[in-house]
């Protein structure tokens, strides 16, 4: 089965299956059973079968799945076998600190550079990754086989950004700013947005008293 034959509920669970597999201590044991891991995710455990046998052959009745192999497993299907290169549009304080977090490359994914149109945010130097003008951004994409673009740009020139990405190659975009974008069918987009989520998150703090 290839990724993309996948559901994408099933590809954004994901990550969180690969962590989890990997936080566990080691004293717990080489094999882990899909129940534990449901209750301990919180999700359903039949949700949880599914997805793991859609992706893993390695599970055993009354045994589980070794730890190591699926781990193994789920990254091979979200492609961690080499960084997948990503650029960032939109230098402003949230992009840079998109760009400086190291965090990513646990998933398989390398923020290579930033680009903006403002000079005085530009770098370029051993120690921080480099921020370039956004002129360059066609070039670099194709040295450096890029396949996804996060934008933290404005609204305004999100749209504009969101294009110049997709005529770089880019395949996957992940969108900061607060509007809706357009792009082709070929093209994934998932959009985030941070005050949606904030606000999610303080109507669920009023219903608990």
């Amino acid at each position: 089965m290839t990724r993309y034959s996948i559901p994408k509920a099933t590809l954004g669970r994901l990550p969180l299956y690969i962590q989890y597999l990997k936080d566990l201590p080691d004293e717990k044991g080489a094999n882990i059973s899909a129940t534990k891991i449901a209750r301990d995710l919180m999700l359903g455990e039949v949700q949880v079968r599914k997805d793991l046998a859609m992706l893993s052959g390695c599970g055993k009745p009354k045994v589980g799945y070794n730890k190591l192999k699926l781990i193994y497993d789920l990254e091979r299907h979200l492609g961690y076998e080499g960084f997948t290169n990503a650029v960032l549009v939109g230098a402003g304080k949230l992009g840079r600190a998109l760009l400086d977090y190291d965090g990513f490359e646990e998933f398989g994914i390398k923020i290579a550079a930033g680009f903006d149109c403002d000079e005085n945010l530009f770098r370029n130097d051993e120690k921080q990754k480099s921020i370039l003008p956004i002129n360059d951004i066609e070039r670099y994409c194709a040295e450096n086989s890029v396949k996804l673009g996060i934008i933290t740009v404005g609204k305004h020139s999100a749209q504009s950004v969101c294009d110049t990405l997709v005529a770089c190659g880019v395949k996957a975009i992940w969108n900061f700013a607060p509007c809706a974008l357009s792009v082709p069918e070929t093209v994934l987009l998932k959009q985030e947005n941070l005050a949606l989520s904030l606000a999610h998150l303080n109507s669920q703090t009023k219903t608990k008293k």
